[in-house]
């Protein structure tokens, strides 16, 4: 395998954050292949049901696939058990597809269900691992160095979202193969999946 295909396997900045009532997700602009940066505006943050997402690390054709199987999976699980499948069912999902065909890829499902906040760390060979919040890509290092230094379960949507992206920015500043901004989304059992605006994230940026 050629460097040009790892980097592009790895370089990326994903993370996802439990708060007290729901989950803040975000991932890096960034696309690079090796040392150079192929696209700066590449998405990575996939909404896959109405309180479920995906972030991707990786190869983008692989994740854009994935992104699109998983969405079109937990949609015909709602209509036919009129029931929208829960966080740990679309983290056992996408770790079985990945056992069946490994992707070059890194993902994180993050949601809400009636058992409350979910992180799950999907790694290429269909691993799944559960956690309170979580890092992935090539910008990990960087932003575990922010999470566990602050990182509280008891910290509210506000606390939460500004942590995600104070972690996001830490990785764009030390990785070369994250940045170029950032988009990041709140889910909640109330309201759902909601990503946040070009102002409401100007606004999280600006008090950090």
């Amino acid at each position: 395998m050629s460097v040009q295909t790892e980097a592009m396997k790895t370089g990326t900045s994903t993370v996802g954050i439990t708060f007290d009532g729901g989950v803040i997700v975000g991932a890096d602009h960034r696309a690079t292949m090796g040392n150079f940066i192929a696209n700066k505006n590449v998405k990575k943050l996939f909404k896959i049901s109405g309180r479920i997402a995906l972030t991707t690390a990786g190869l983008v054709g692989h994740a854009q696939s994935l992104a699109r199987m998983l969405a079109a999976e937990l949609s015909l699980y709602e209509l036919k058990r009129n029931t929208p499948m829960t966080v740990r069912g679309a983290a056992t999902l996408t770790a079985n597809i990945l056992v069946g065909r490994p992707h070059y890829v890194q993902l994180l499902i993050v949601g809400v269900d009636e058992t409350g906040s979910s992180v799950y760390s999907i790694d290429s060979a269909g691993g799944s691992i559960p956690d309170l919040y979580c890092a992935t890509g090539s910008g990990s290092p960087f932003m575990y160095g922010v999470l566990e230094d602050q990182f509280s379960p008891e910290m509210s949507e506000s606390q939460a979202t500004a942590l995600a992206a104070k972690a996001l920015l830490a990785s764009a500043q030390r990785d070369s193969a994250s940045g170029n901004g950032m988009d990041l989304a709140v889910i909640t059992m109330e309201n759902g999946y909601r990503q946040l605006t070009d102002d409401e994230l100007e606004k999280v940026l600006s008090s950090l």
